[in-house]
């Protein structure tokens, strides 16, 4: 069964709590409880990792080759905008990834609008909300 893991990256955590007029009341443990079902339906083992620290996250990149995934699905939250080392960790192991926010971030700040990590991902879901995870799943389900 191919393996898919999710990202995610800071005070995603906190989903459910935190401006849930941008992002909703659904919390983590919801997103990764459905993209586990549906990764059962899809035929895919769904592994999921959250961190607020950006040496943690480049770490699980890095595993992530050992042990086959053949996709990542990542929000990498706030590092969207900061991390060249997670890009770097992405490009680095060659595993195709969907880059996923809940928000649309074009229509959010400026600084919001640039992202690191874009250029180099199979696809980018933003502005679906926690809808955007099982979307993207169904996108790399489709590719494995």
């Amino acid at each position: 069964m191919p393996k898919v893991l999710v990202i995610n990256g800071p005070n995603l955590n906190l989903l459910g709590t935190r401006e849930p007029e941008i992002y909703g009341a659904t919390t983590l443990v919801d997103v990764e409880r459905g993209l586990q079902e549906q990764g059962e339906a899809l035929g895919v083992e769904v592994l999921c990792f959250q961190s607020n620290h950006e040496g943690a996250i480049v770490d699980r990149i890095h595993a992530a080759r050992g042990e086959g995934v053949a996709w990542v699905l990542i929000n990498p939250g706030a590092y969207t905008h900061t991390s060249v080392a997670i890009r770097d960790a992405l490009a680095g192991v060659a595993i195709p990834f969907v880059e996923v926010h809940i928000s649309n971030v074009h229509k959010r700040e400026p600084f919001r609008h640039h992202s690191y990590l874009s250029d180099v991902a199979e696809a980018v879901m933003a502005g679906f909300g926690t809808q955007g995870y099982g979307l993207a799943l169904q996108f790399v389900a489709s590719r494995c």
